[in-house]
């Protein structure tokens, strides 16, 4: 039945929709910079999308359509900067150790790499949760790294909060469902989509 016709005073087994405010943003390896993997300081972020390249072929007064390669797009997460954590300095951290360096020492040759780029970030998890911290939902980002960074803009009429937003390139992601009773039943009934074997179980 749907979920607006149930009597949630009568099964307390039912669970709520999934929420839009309820969702945490997790890089694994930033956890020393900001006291946790944890981003508490995230105010918005997209989930991960994908768009599939379509071929057409036409005959005689018909077009047909063929699926062809997937890119995934891009996410951008709005982040508050706090002073402590200091979010601008973990931001301009992770760059840094994906191994940007301004070119103000020609002996150095180093430059940005893919490795170095995923590993300062760690895997990168996007997850939405229920009503008691749960997770209902999990994305998971392969080789996720730093696309774009905006350190805001200051105003001397605008009191909010500052915020910074990051942009994050990756190759593709993984999504975890749970079905009804699996929060509690331990993780069975777990759905996972777009894995590398092609497996949804």
């Amino acid at each position: 039945m749907a979920f607006w016709a149930e009597n949630f005073g009568d099964d307390a087994s039912l669970r709520d929709p999934k929420r839009n405010f309820r969702f945490k943003v997790e890089f694994s390896n930033v956890d020393s910079k900001t006291g946790g993997p944890i981003l508490w300081f995230a105010k918005s972020v997209n989930k991960p999308s994908f768009t599939v390249a379509t071929s057409e072929h036409k005959y005689l007064n018909h077009t047909f359509y063929y699926p062809g390669s997937v890119t995934w797009n891009e996410i951008t997460i709005e982040l508050v900067d706090p002073v402590d954590p200091d979010v601008a300095a973990t931001v301009s951290s992770i760059v840094q150790e994906s191994g940007y360096a301004p070119p103000s020492d020609v002996n150095s040759l180093g430059t940005m790499s893919k490795a170095g780029a995923a590993s300062s970030l760690g895997q990168v998890f996007i997850s939405q949760i229920d009503g008691t911290g749960q997770t209902i939902e999990k994305w998971t980002l392969w080789n996720a790294f730093v696309q774009d960074v905006k350190y805001g803009d200051l105003e001397y009429g605008n009191d909010e909060l500052t915020s910074i937003s990051v942009v994050l390139r990756y190759d593709w992601a993984r999504l975890e469902t749970q079905t009804a009773g699996s929060v509690t039943a331990g993780g069975a009934g777990v759905q996972n989509f777009f894995t590398p074997d092609g497996s949804s179980v």
